[in-house]
């Protein structure tokens, strides 16, 4: 392990510290102010510059994120607001925006994108015969169970810094499905791996729909930052791109009354069957990487938010693609789980120096 500009085995480290947490480790703390007041949290701290916090109580989901000093994970004006405060139906269905903030907000678990009215016989209660859905769904403000945290070393010497918890996302006479959610980072390292499994815990054929909104900010995003996108071909973009002209690849400073721009990019794998879109900054020295596997998330969407005060880009895996739940079940792409099926998800953040 390198740390502290040393190449350190688990018997060096022992012998200069009494606490791994001299080096690195996990801190549990709850926040105790403001919008934000009783939310549990996960300090991860690797030791090779790299720090982020696990929001145990809205989805086990990635608030603030810096590497050396250099923050990347979005910090929006709403603070990572407690869920108690959330209320989904409410602003036709973008009480999102009232508390979008941190590096990953996850969607689903039966819904993204935008909001949607579907049909829900197949839970068989006639008062409930469709369902309403706001943007990117219910499972971001939801609170974790969490199963622990900790360090744990490997037989190859390598110390991991893990947690993990259970996200249930249930009603009565409707869906119940489970997400299973383990972040790992290794102690001197620059990565976080994320292995989510969503299964359908209940008896009736459930949607799902799931999609990562990974969000950078400034420092690391600010004007000369660069996109490298391996994208074989653009199959769709919003408006505003059109209207507005701005540069999807290189970045301007934070522009007034800038409208997003979406895009939904074919990216071309890897021979492993995975894409690494990345934003670089080079005055800082610093690039950000996203590392997923395209069979399990086939849709990628590049969101651009450069208004002034607001000053945001996102990368979007998803298991659907951009017209969302409804044109999904009209042409036949939608996903359902059986009861006790179940999917997993394997993807990297990966920050690091040019």
């Amino acid at each position: 392990m390198r740390i502290a500009g040393r190449d350190l085995d688990r018997a060096a480290l022992e012998r200069r510290a009494g606490d791994l947490s001299a080096a690195g480790g996990i801190r549990a703390v709850v926040l105790d102010d403001g919008a934000e007041r009783g939310i549990r949290a996960l300090e991860f701290r690797t030791g090779g510059g790299l720090a982020f916090d696990v929001l145990v109580d809205r989805a086990m989901d990635l608030g603030t994120a810096e590497y050396r000093g250099h923050g990347f994970g979005w910090r929006s004006a709403t603070g990572f607001r407690h869920p108690g405060l959330h209320e989904y139906g409410d602003e036709n269905g973008l009480s999102l925006m009232r508390s979008f903030s941190g590096l990953l907000v996850t969607a689903g678990l039966d819904h993204t994108l935008f909001t949607a009215e579907v049909d829900a016989s197949q839970y068989r209660y006639p008062h409930r015969a469709t369902v309403w859905n706001g943007l990117h769904g219910r499972v971001a403000h939801t609170p974790a169970r969490l199963h622990g945290y900790g360090e744990r070393w490997t037989d190859d010497g390598r110390c991991v810094l893990w947690a993990e918890g259970e996200v249930r996302q249930a009603a009565v006479f409707a869906e119940h499905l489970r997400l299973t959610r383990r972040i790992e980072a290794d102690l001197g390292g620059s990565e976080i791996r994320l292995t989510d499994t969503v299964r359908n815990a209940g008896f009736d054929p459930t949607p799902h729909m799931y999609l990562y909104h990974i969000n950078v900010g400034w420092p690391l995003l600010d004007e000369g930052a660069r996109w490298e996108l391996p994208a074989a071909r653009t199959l769709w973009r919003s408006d505003s791109v059109a209207e507005q002209g701005v540069s999807h690849l290189v970045m301007p400073a934070p522009l007034p009354g800038f409208v997003e721009q979406v895009y939904e990019h074919e990216l071309v794998p890897d021979g492993a069957g995975r894409a690494q879109p990345r934003l670089v900054n080079e005055r800082l020295g610093l690039f950000f990487e996203l590392d997923y596997d395209t069979r399990e998330f086939p849709a990628f969407f590049q969101w651009l938010h450069l208004r002034e005060g607001a000053y945001a880009v996102g990368m979007e895996p998803s298991t659907h693609h951009v017209a969302g739940e409804e044109a999904a079940r009209a042409d036949g792409s939608m996903t359902f789980l059986a009861p006790g099926e179940e999917r997993r998800y394997h993807t990297v953040f990966r920050i690091g120096e040019l």
